[in-house]
């Protein structure tokens, strides 16, 4: 069973296993749960399109048709990469 120690400032580093097993990415959101017998449980909470809402709106810009953001695209990966 992978252990961990909890840190000075109460932190602790959840084991690359687990990090791997479970897909957790940073920013991702672990909810805690105490249980009878000192336990406590963990949850990954998954995300869902609503959590994507806030950090793709903007009320300050100006929708984009399709056309527009792949044309945006397009200049951006023509100006990365240098191609025509």
């Amino acid at each position: 069973m992978p252990t961990t120690t909890i840190t000075s400032k109460g932190q602790v580093t959840i084991p690359k296993k687990i990090r791997e097993e479970l897909n957790l990415q940073p920013g991702d959101v672990l909810s805690f749960e105490i249980e009878k017998g000192n336990k406590i449980s963990v949850r990954a909470e998954k995300k869902t399109a609503n959590h994507a809402f806030g950090i793709l709106y903007s009320g300050a810009r100006e929708s984009l048709s399709g056309e527009d953001m792949d044309r945006g695209v397009a200049e951006y990966f023509k100006k990365k990469y240098r191609t025509e």
